[in-house]
């Protein structure tokens, strides 16, 4: 199992990517989200500088903020700091489009944006299209220092749906899930990846590498799962699943995602947003405030011992934690990515890298 740590990229903390490493940390993600944080990849371009051995990436990069061309040479600018140790995570932007009040990328959109962006950071020339018009393109200049594309930086795809999935095995070296995820389910995900890379005679990475974006915190004994450390260290990326469920339930109506033993706290959030002082138009900018970063107060009340478990959240005593991650690598996962809340990130991801990494 790999450990990697996910950091609320302000670009004043950027000095944490190095407190990760000495941590012992396998990488480091910086979550892209261009209406709540700071740029993904001025903070990676600071890591990369002032790092020498953990692994850096987006965690996840959104496409329909940017053009293919565009990600892949930003990602290509930080592989030229860190030569070998570069990874690109990319997603349809299931955040960054809604805190716009704006739907992700659809699978097909994305399906051709992972193929433009493949084949540039693997110094191809490739037809990419923009505004119906179709042109070859190549980077003009990948030996001259601009960027590094000697060592291609692996793609990693934030996927669930079947249409992503087999995207992924078209053009993707690894996947990325949310929180935790049955033995089923990610054995379904993993079949829908070799067909899709069977769609295209391509044969898939060995081992095929797959991670986990989750959120942990270590209790201290006797301590319950809602304490009030508890909430100030995980609750920001617990409630990041209340938001995407508002989100589904706002575009179509679908509550088909929200976990059975959540559906009386659903109903609490529910009628908690139609009373917020925001049209419903415009209520997604007050839904994503403090989004994966901090707890907004007023939602302290809704992380619950049932949407921590719900969302596979890695909070137990260390013997405990331990034990879930060994099932979770058995099933086939090969690393977790945790995102603490802001304020706590440096004293949750050290008590992890002391008492459970180091026992792992």
């Amino acid at each position: 199992m790999k450990f990697g740590a996910m950091v609320v990229p302000r670009i004043s903390d950027w000095q944490l990517y190095q407190e990760l490493e000495a941590m012992g940390y396998d990488s480091a993600w910086a979550p892209d989200s261009q209406m709540i944080y700071s740029d993904t990849y001025a903070v990676l371009a600071l890591a990369a500088a002032n790092t020498s051995r953990i692994r850096l990436g987006t965690g996840v990069a959104i496409a329909p903020t940017r053009l293919a061309p565009v990600t892949a040479h930003s990602i290509a600018t930080i592989n030229q700091l860190a030569p070998g140790r570069t990874f690109l995570a990319l997603g349809t932007g299931h955040t960054a489009m809604r805190v716009m009040g704006m739907d992700p990328m659809k699978a097909g959109e994305f399906r051709e944006y992972l193929r433009v962006v493949r084949a540039l950071l693997h110094g191809e020339e490739i037809d990419f299209t923009v505004d119906g018009e179709t042109r070859d393109i190549r980077f003009l200049h990948p030996d001259d220092g601009f960027i590094g594309l000697e060592n291609p930086v692996p793609i990693l795809v934030a996927a669930d749906g079947p249409l992503a999935l087999k995207a992924v095995g078209a053009y993707g070296d690894g996947r990325v899930c949310s929180h935790n995820q049955s033995k089923a389910l990610l054995q379904h995900s993993l079949a829908k990846i070799q067909e899709g890379a069977d769609a295209v005679d391509r044969r898939l990475p060995d081992p095929f590498h797959t991670t986990a974006l989750t959120y942990a915190c270590v209790l201290q004994p006797g301590e319950s799962m809602t304490s009030d450390r508890v909430i100030d260290e995980i609750g920001s990326m617990a409630l990041a699943t209340l938001h995407y469920w508002w989100e589904l339930y706002q575009m179509n109506g679908d509550t088909s995602t929200i976990a059975r033993r959540c559906q009386g706290l659903w109903e609490e959030y529910l009628d908690y947003t139609e009373k917020m002082d925001l049209p419903l138009q415009k209520r997604y900018q007050k839904i994503h405030l403090g989004h994966c970063a901090w707890t907004v107060p007023e939602e302290r009340r809704f992380v619950t011992e049932n949407l921590i478990r719900s969302t596979g959240g890695l909070v137990a005593e260390p013997d405990e934690i331990i034990e879930m991650l060994r099932e979770r690598e058995a099933m086939g996962l090969k690393e977790i990515a945790l995102l603490p809340a802001m304020a706590t990130a440096r004293q949750n991801l050290g008590d992890f890298a002391r008492q459970v990494m180091a026992r792992y």
